[in-house]
């Protein structure tokens, strides 16, 4: 059994609130690539995991992760590996959509998805949606023309942990979110103040229709109208900083 961990992207960002619990109150709207990383499964009498991929070394000190914790909560015996392609740490919710594959491989639920982190929920259904609260309250959100959309992600190749950024953020409520393409990323002025070089990520996406950053950062995307402005684009990046992770698709 194979299945994607499609990237997840936020196309807006709207912090809204610190919680007394230190939780930040969210509204996003996500969508996903058709890429990702890739979990496959295969019979066993215990579970098991192996990790591959230009990434997995990011990952090869931990002896928990949330796939084996997914496989778990549905209390699947497999001998699983996770092929790592996405980057770590990059704002693209690379754990939260593994798991997220491993539970619908075996049939996983939302409440199942709920117990094992906020994003989780949405990588389940890995579909454009809404999500308020701490993300973990999604919508289906059907947003005409967006499916199909070529996409370029850029990645200035330097993990951004998510709980500093969070914790970076002014606590200034800037609104509500309404059409995402005005939307704005409320995380990236604390994730610029770590990695200065999520500034000249954007700046190489200048061209594109829409370029933000994709959740607490750093990778950053950029939207375009057709698949040759995007790898002209990736072509151009590519060259001025060969030290830089890039990956061309599409939203599903």
């Amino acid at each position: 059994m194979r299945e994607i961990a499609y990237a997840k992207l936020n196309l807006a960002l709207h912090v809204r609130a610190r919680e007394a619990d230190g939780y930040h109150r969210i509204e996003t709207i996500f969508a996903f690539c058709e890429d990702g990383d890739v979990v496959t499964a295969g019979p066993a009498d215990v579970l098991s995991l192996a990790v591959t991929g230009p990434f997995a070394g990011a990952l090869a000190s931990e002896d928990d992760n949330l796939v084996l914790r997914a496989a778990r909560a549905v209390g699947a015996k497999a001998s699983l590996t996770l092929d790592k392609r996405l980057p770590v740490a990059a704002g693209l919710g690379g754990g939260s959509a593994d798991a997220a594959a491993v539970l619908r491989l075996f049939g996983g639920s939302i409440a199942d998805a709920a117990s094992l982190g906020a994003d989780v929920p949405a990588c389940l259904l890995s579909r454009t949606a809404r999500g308020e609260g701490r993300g973990d309250e999604i919508e289906a959100a059907d947003i005409p023309g967006l499916t199909g959309t070529p996409v370029l992600l850029v990645n200035p190749n330097i993990p951004l942990p998510t709980s500093p950024v969070f914790q970076g953020w002014d606590g200034v409520d800037r609104g509500p979110l309404g059409d995402w393409e005005t939307g704005r990323n409320d995380l990236e002025a604390p994730a610029r103040a770590l990695v200065p070089e999520i500034g000249a990520v954007l700046g190489a996406l200048a061209g594109a229709r829409v370029a933000r950053m994709s959740g607490s950062g750093a990778t950053c995307f950029g939207l375009y109208d057709n698949e040759a402005a995007r790898d002209a684009a990736a072509a151009r990046i590519s060259a001025d900083k060969p030290g830089w992770w890039l990956s061309q698709t599409r939203l599903r």
